[in-house]
């Protein structure tokens, strides 16, 4: 009975400590997660910058993993290369050694001056304090589930029966360090098993040899998480980062082992006290790993592109390439994965526009079947956006991100739109014309033409101001629809003209030619309604109804 309170304890406290580390990532994320994404943007110019990025965002974030999650976003999405995706990743294991070195400390004594200033803050009506609130609660969470860990050990390491199994563990490094890799990926945190490590150091229940043996797993079961959580049948150039990452530690941890029992020998080299020697260890083992891997990060990473090529799967051009599973416990990520799915819909869309001035100006009719079909990869990639930006963690998002996401259903939704427009409307009509043996005079296919071009320009500015929201970019394009108008109005009264003129052309395609004026009209406010109406509307200035009020 005994035993089985203990076990309840211990899984309690590693549940309080991942809960207590989940409320510091969202916290972060909520508070700060459009600073670190820009943070992050900014410095995946040079490797050290980069190197310095993933060692600060590391340590703010508590987690080597989500700071892998924003790197492997960039890297997947074409925003960021290789080597300084690789370098935040070697910051990144360097920040998680300052959090085990400011742990490895009696910090335990400030987890309740943490809750309660969390609790008061949360109490406070402003939304920036009540998202860093969370931050404080998750610290003292944390602090409090390690200090009863560790407790929870100290008790547990007088029972002869674990003496005798760690004894026998640590008798063999390798086992030793498999224990480690298994533990940090279930616990998902090295720092809980390093610390595990000092307190059976200084306990006396591992030799250095062991406790350096399973400092060497837990650095290899942290980076075994976003490898095996990442989606399966992802690009193989989206798992260049992470396993890389990867490579890295096993490599350096194989190079380690047959060495632990010399450097066992030597603890005074990396401190006195058993449990400091192996927080140093353990610092010391990833910053000379990054110093030795940094100069060679350039042909590091071309062996990787070698050994994972990008591969484009010609054979289903629905299929959502950057939405990440992995990636949606990191809003931060998440949002700018779905937002560089959503500009595969632009870019499907212009194809279909591109096709349809083919159309128009060739008359080849036997292209008209396989732009209909584009319509279907629309449909299939909204609705795969959609699913995909529902399902994220709206606790861990700030105003602002639920902002973001609003604007990404908006344009995932006018595009999917358009794109009816033009497979039930212009391209169908298009098709009537050539089943009737009609075809539309020059001045028609002229004025059809000219407002096509002009749909695809309006296409790219929409593209555009989706990434920058910029509010001088949404005032020019929503401008474009009064043009835009006016345009397919000269064009309407142009028709009419030729109808008084009793022009026989102009009469057997006026039906025709008129539904197409109307269709593209309808796809450029699709295009308007999708990037410019968002950034107006949260701007402030998007009036309610084009009415004039009574009384005026």
């Amino acid at each position: 009975m005994a035993l089985f309170r203990t076990l309840l304890e211990l899984a309690g406290a590693v549940a309080l400590l991942i809960w207590g580390v989940h409320m510091v990532q969202t916290g972060v994320q909520r508070a700060f997660g459009a600073r670190l994404r820009a943070l992050l943007g900014q410095a995946l110019r040079n490797r050290a910058a980069a190197f310095a990025a993933g060692l600060g965002v590391t340590a703010i974030l508590q987690s080597s993993t989500a700071t892998g999650l924003m790197v492997t976003g960039f890297a997947a999405s074409g925003l960021v290369e290789l080597v300084p995706a690789l370098a935040v990743m070697l910051g990144a294991n360097v920040g998680t050694t300052l959090i085990v070195q400011l742990l490895s400390f009696d910090v335990a004594a400030l987890a309740p001056v943490l809750i309660l200033a969390g609790v008061l803050l949360f109490r406070r009506s402003q939304a920036a304090l009540r998202d860093f609130s969370r931050v404080l609660i998750g610290l003292g969470l944390l602090l409090m589930a390690l200090h009863h860990f560790v407790t929870l050990l100290e008790q547990m390491g007088h029972a002869p029966a674990l003496r005798a199994v760690l004894a026998l563990v640590a008798a063999q490094p390798l086992p030793c360090l498999l224990l480690g890799a298994l533990a940090a990926w279930a616990a998902h945190s090295s720092a809980a098993i390093v610390l595990l490590a000092m307190s059976f150091a200084a306990q006396g229940l591992l030799p250095a040899e062991g406790a350096f043996a399973l400092v060497l797993g837990a650095n290899l079961g942290t980076a075994l998480n976003p490898v095996l959580e990442g989606g399966a049948g992802a690009d193989p150039a989206a798992r260049r980062v992470p396993l890389g990452n990867l490579a890295t530690r096993l490599l350096g941890a194989m190079a380690l082992l047959p060495l632990l029992p010399w450097l066992a020998a030597l603890p005074a080299a990396l401190d006195t006290e058993p449990a400091r020697a192996v927080a140093n260890f353990h610092t010391v083992f990833n910053l000379g790993l990054a110093l030795l891997l940094f100069p060679l990060l350039p042909p590091y990473a071309r062996l990787l592109e070698r050994l994972l090529p990008a591969r484009v799967d010609q054979a289903d051009p629905a299929r959502p390439r950057y939405l990440n599973a992995a990636a949606a416990e990191t809003p931060v990520v998440a949002l700018g994965a779905a937002a560089r799915e959503v500009l595969r819909l632009a870019d499907v869309l212009e194809a279909m526009l591109g096709g349809l001035r083919g159309v128009l100006e060739q008359g080849d009719r036997r292209r008209i079947t396989g732009l209909r079909r584009m319509d279907d990869i629309l449909d299939r990639l909204n609705a795969a956006i959609k699913a995909y930006l529902t399902g994220l963690d709206a606790e861990a998002m700030s105003q602002a991100d639920h902002q973001r996401v609003m604007s990404i259903l908006a344009f995932a939704t006018h595009m999917e739109q358009a794109g009816d427009v033009i497979d039930r409307g212009l391209l169908a009509l298009v098709a009537r014309q050539h089943k009737r043996g009609l075809a539309f005079s020059p001045e028609e296919r002229a004025e059809l033409l000219e407002l096509v071009d002009r749909l695809l320009e309006n296409l790219h500015a929409a593209a555009a101001l989706f990434l920058t929201e910029d509010l001088r970019a949404a005032r020019r394009l929503a401008a474009e629809k009064e043009e835009f108008r006016r345009h397919e109005a000269q064009a309407v009264a142009a028709h009419f003209q030729r109808l008084r003129d009793g022009r026989l052309d102009a009469v057997e395609t006026s039906a025709l030619h008129l539904d197409a004026l109307r269709d593209i009209k309808l796809v450029n406010g699709h295009l308007i309604a999708a990037a410019a109406y968002p950034v107006l509307e949260h701007a402030g200035e998007l009036l309610p109804s084009r009415l004039r009020p009574e009384g005026e």
